[in-house]
């Protein structure tokens, strides 16, 4: 695969929780070669006290892969860096932004802001337990803190702990009163908060988050700050990531969909041989490969059915290629004799 050189600028998949899991990322990668993808969300104690190594797992092929942590106690959260340093992740990220119930009842996510010292603090220690870069993501503000002073303060206190990259969510988060859906729809997207933190620490790398789902917004942004990082599109439209690849990286050894599709069963099956994992865990995630194309409704018919069947195989896979082709031939053949 072509690697985007000495990139001066950095295009990521956001960390979603449920959703960027290692069998999403791999999908992701075979898409794009040059693009940051993030685990979703790992809290402290899923790794201190569960399954750390089902947790940490991830493919070779996802370099390079960022792991992300939610958590807010100093000794845990270096401990938990180290393991992911030891585990082979190229980055360290720490969860300052979601704002769900659950989250902050572990005193994590969005809520932290509130709190920059324990941030600081956090920060301190995880760049001393690890040499891999840490990097904390968060909004652009809480509750009525919404305003550049807060965000700058924040900010600051961070960096004076060792830390000089943030990803910034240009929304706000509502710590009560709305769920974690509406927190990325209702409050106002703020690009211009995000270029101020810029502007006033052009040392610093600020990565921009929120609202960009096309290759020339992401193309805008760069062009100011250091990077941008896209979110629930890339999953929608995963495809979305071959434009980037194309308009941004360069890069014009691009996979087709059908060969994604076809490589992804064989990753189903590899999976089930070495894993167990039951194919309908993978094809979740790769329901949108066809967004916008012909035969797009046959191929997510099969997906949505068939691996959901006992005893359910990767062929399930093959079979909504060529289902979603026999469709797109079909509705090809009723548009040209319509034509005549």
């Amino acid at each position: 695969m072509t690697q985007a050189m000495d990139a001066k600028f950095e295009i990521s998949v956001a960390p979603m929780m449920d959703w960027t899991d290692r069998h999403c990322r791999y999908f992701h990668r075979l898409i794009s070669p040059n693009v940051k993808l993030y685990t979703e969300m790992v809290t402290t104690g899923a790794l201190l006290h569960g399954e750390a190594e089902r947790f940490l797992r991830f493919d070779d092929i996802e370099h390079p892969v960022a792991l992300q942590l939610g958590g807010s106690d100093v000794d845990d959260l270096a401990k938990c860096a180290k393991m992911g340093a030891e585990s082979g992740y190229d980055e360290i990220n720490l969860n300052c932004g979601c704002p769900s119930d659950r989250v902050q009842s572990g005193r994590f996510g969005a809520c932290l802001m509130k709190e920059p010292d324990t941030v600081a603090e956090c920060v301190g220690a995880m760049v001393k337990a690890v040499d891999i870069p840490i990097t904390v993501k968060c909004r652009i503000g809480i509750d009525e803190q919404d305003d550049f002073a807060f965000l700058d303060k924040f900010v600051g206190t961070i960096v004076d702990a060792g830390c000089n990259s943030f990803i910034i969510h240009a929304r706000k988060a509502w710590l009560k009163g709305l769920s974690p859906k509406q927190n990325r729809e209702v409050p106002p997207l703020n690009y211009e908060r995000v270029q101020a933190i810029k502007d006033k620490h052009p040392e610093l790398r600020i990565i921009l988050n929120g609202g960009i789902t096309d290759t020339e917004a992401t193309q805008g942004h760069i062009k100011t700050l250091d990077g941008a990082m896209i979110g629930r599109e890339a999953y929608s439209n995963p495809y979305l990531l071959a434009d980037i690849e194309r308009d941004i990286f360069n890069n014009h050894e691009i996979a087709e969909r059908d060969e994604i599709a076809r490589q992804m069963a064989l990753y189903a099956q590899e999976q089930f041989e070495t894993h167990k994992t039951p194919v309908k865990s993978i094809t979740r995630h790769i329901l949108g490969l066809y967004h916008h194309q012909p035969g797009a409704k046959a191929w997510k018919r099969v997906l949505s059915s068939l691996p959901y069947e006992n005893g359910a195989t990767a062929e399930v896979i093959n079979q909504a290629v060529n289902a979603r082709n026999e469709a797109a031939d079909a509705q090809k053949a009723t548009q040209i004799c319509e034509s005549v």
